[in-house]
């Protein structure tokens, strides 16, 4: 029966991994060792840091991180900023007071501004939702064996940005970028086969790159390459939809350990409390 069931999924996972394919058009997503995944992963204080930068110097300018308060930087397992910093952080930000309906600046039990431009989404939201990402097929193996999930995702668009065009578009499309990571763009007809699938990896995007290299100075002195200042960003805005993501980690890696304890004394017992009855023999 348990040989059966698996033979099933193996065969449904196949094919849905198959089906992907034939479709054309995936995304090509880049698998990263981001130090959080894992079971025993942590988020690193310093790119959270990094990450802030990235995101305050580069992507706050359009995106905003409305559920996300910023007393929370300070938090243990985050970007841990001292409480004076935080506090000179939040005067950047201008805040309409609730009470007087003036302008003032923000202090750190005010939450991130709201995204500045029409259609830009908050990114503690997209990141969240793409959190459940499964891999280039979604399958779900590529995350369970690989940790590809929503951070790849993340990362991989904002580093498979190209200027050059794919060649069955070579003019691109008016107003949107070319991403091979982004799979949920409009693709043109030229790009399509008889059957009206995509013939090429990802599609263009309304966003344009945002990074280049060297855009911010980081004051660790780390290279701020494209690929250093993705991960950086994609790892502070995993904590900022997960900020609780080691706590649970924690709570469930003890009761793993208490559910084995647990198990093991009640198999002891059953062995114990049973001894006398399972031991007689019938002659």
């Amino acid at each position: 029966m348990i040989r059966n069931i698996a033979l099933t999924a193996t065969a449904a996972l196949a094919l849905s991994a198959g089906a992907a394919l034939a479709a054309g058009g995936a995304a090509e997503i880049t698998d990263y060792a981001f130090a959080h995944e894992g079971p025993f992963g942590k988020f690193d204080q310093n790119q959270l840091q990094r990450g802030l930068q990235v995101y305050t110097e580069v992507c706050a300018a359009c995106h905003g991180l409305q559920y996300v308060p910023i007393r929370s930087l300070s938090d243990p397992g985050g970007p841990e900023m001292p409480e004076d910093q935080i506090r000179a952080y939040a005067t950047q930000f201008s805040v309409t007071d609730a009470e007087t309906g003036e302008s003032r600046d923000g202090v750190p039990t005010d939450h991130f501004p709201m995204s500045g431009m029409e259609g830009a989404p908050d990114l503690s939201l997209m990141t969240k939702a793409r959190a459940g990402f499964n891999g280039p097929y979604g399958t779900g193996i590529s995350q369970f064996f690989k940790g590809i999930g929503g951070a790849e995702y993340t990362y991989s668009i904002l580093t498979h940005y190209t200027e050059e065009e794919p060649a069955c578009a070579p003019d691109g499309v008016d107003g949107f970028y070319y991403n091979s990571a982004f799979p949920n763009g409009g693709v043109p007809d030229s790009c399509k086969d008889e059957n009206g699938v995509s013939t090429v990896p990802g599609s263009w995007i309304a966003m344009p790159n945002p990074l280049s290299d060297d855009l911010v100075t980081y004051a660790d002195g780390t290279p701020a390459t494209v690929s250093n200042m993705s991960a950086d960003v994609t790892s502070f805005l995993v904590w900022a939809a997960e900020p609780k993501m080691m706590a649970r980690k924690e709570a469930g890696f003890k009761a793993v350990i208490f559910l084995i304890v647990l198990s093991t004394l009640l198999y002891l017992t059953n062995k114990k409390l049973w001894a006398n009855v399972k031991g007689k023999k019938i002659a």
